[in-house]
């Protein structure tokens, strides 16, 4: 994340994106937060934040409460076993939706249910909506900077699933990067002791010693943005939901 446009986002009970703006404060932006950013030596960087608070969590409550799933991992299988969701879209606003919308009095909407809507459709929207929630974000981010994201990083338990970093990648139109080891966090953290203690002379040589799988989009620009339109439709069915309240 040295470069400006690089990003990164952390999929696990929630989402957690960055976007790396540079070495000067980014403009502040609606919905968005500023974060200072520093690389292995803390030279001077700030980056874009935000984040979705249920991503992973919502394979748990269709696990745990309703369930659809023996396990979390079921659900790629599941959400491959239809060719779509048959127009349905669930926003998990369980406890109200965060960036870029800020809305707490939000609640979980599922639409576009029909008599023919099974469990595959539904664990295959749930899935569905970690990525849309944080494309909707990113695109609120690249706005804001004018900045090019090349590719997105990911990490995090929720992105070992491989159909969901799939349908990431052709919402957002770029590629995603998976590491082989996704809890980066604590990989993190063990690197700069690293680079501390002389394990690895650079950061340069401890990048070089990662494995990265890539899931480059398929998906046409029609398609994206037709996916991008529906989500945007039930995201708004939320939001209404909220700011229509009985008093």
């Amino acid at each position: 994340m040295r470069h400006p446009g690089n990003g990164q986002n952390t999929y696990g009970t929630g989402a957690f994106l960055l976007l790396y703006a540079g070495e000067h404060p980014p403009e502040p932006a609606e919905g968005l937060l500023a974060t200072a950013a520093c690389d292995a030596a803390g030279g001077r960087g700030f980056a874009l934040e935000g984040s979705v608070f249920i991503a992973g969590a919502v394979i748990q409550w269709l696990r745990d409460e309703l369930h659809l799933l023996g396990t979390a991992t079921e659900s790629s299988a599941l959400a491959a076993s239809v060719p779509d969701t048959g127009g349905v879209h669930f926003v998990p606003a369980f406890v109200g939706l965060g960036s870029p919308h800020w809305e707490p009095d939000a609640r979980g909407t599922i639409t576009g249910l029909t008599r023919g809507t099974t469990k595959a459709h539904l664990v295959r929207a749930a899935l569905e909506s970690m990525a849309f929630g944080s494309a909707e974000l990113l695109r609120g981010m690249l706005e804001a900077t004018g900045l090019v994201l090349p590719r997105l990083r990911v990490d995090g338990g929720a992105s070992a699933n491989d159909w969901m970093m799939q349908f990431q990648a052709d919402v957002l139109g770029v590629p995603v990067e998976r590491p082989d080891v996704v809890e980066t966090t604590a990989l993190g953290a063990a690197a700069l002791a690293g680079l501390a203690l002389g394990v690895w002379p650079s950061l340069e040589a401890f990048t070089a010693s990662r494995r990265m799988t890539v899931f480059s989009p398929k998906s046409s620009v029609e398609s994206r943005e037709k996916l991008r339109a529906g989500w945007t439709r039930a995201v708004g069915a939320a939001l209404h939901w909220a700011r229509n309240a009985s008093p």
